[in-house]
């Protein structure tokens, strides 16, 4: 791009990325050359059961946006007035199978990624439940993004998981688990 195209700016992928000005003619869903940028919620958890050791958790397989297998804990967006605990809480059984009860909250974690039309800033609230009920299963999920499910060891989970946010997510949840022991 020339300086003249810029209003006098040389633009290069650095200086895109950090906002100068593109040519005229921006992709859908850009305004000023710039991708528009959508908030997400979601809430979702960790559900523990007993195990011969320790306990296991609850995980789900699946897809992402760009066709790639992810072992994820489950989490979905809250419905009309839920609250964060009523979301969690209706999430990991939809995606699991599995009720729980909360115990308490783990934190939160927040990411970026990027679609064709838009950014994604998206915030995880996560709690701590105990297993209640239910067996594994991916038949209760309405949208289908689950492919599978498990019960993974605790202490398995930092090999499975294939993102470090949440295994910092599981951490939290141990560090929970050891206190109250």
């Amino acid at each position: 791009m020339t300086n003249a195209e810029t209003g006098g700016e040389r633009t290069t992928p650095l200086t895109v990325s950090r906002g100068a000005r593109r040519a005229s003619g921006s992709a859908p869903g850009r305004a000023n050359g710039h991708l528009r940028t959508v908030e997400e919620v979601s809430a979702g958890g960790v559900v523990i059961s007993p195990a011969a050791r320790g306990f296991d958790v609850a995980i789900i397989a699946r897809y992402n946006r760009g066709g790639r297998l992810e072992w994820c804990l489950p989490k979905g967006h809250p419905e009309g007035s839920e609250s964060f605990e009523e979301a969690a809480v209706r999430e990991v059984e939809e995606e699991t199978g599995i009720a729980g009860s909360i115990l308490t909250t783990l934190g939160s974690i927040e990411y970026w990624f990027t679609v064709p039309s838009h950014r994604v800033h998206k915030t995880v609230h996560h709690f701590l439940l105990e297993a209640v009920g239910g067996e594994l299963t991916i038949e209760k999920d309405p949208d289908h993004e689950a492919v599978d499910v498990a019960w993974v060891n605790l202490d398995d989970l930092d090999r499975v998981l294939s993102f470090p946010n949440e295994r910092r997510i599981v951490q939290a949840a141990r560090q929970v688990i050891q206190d109250s022991l």
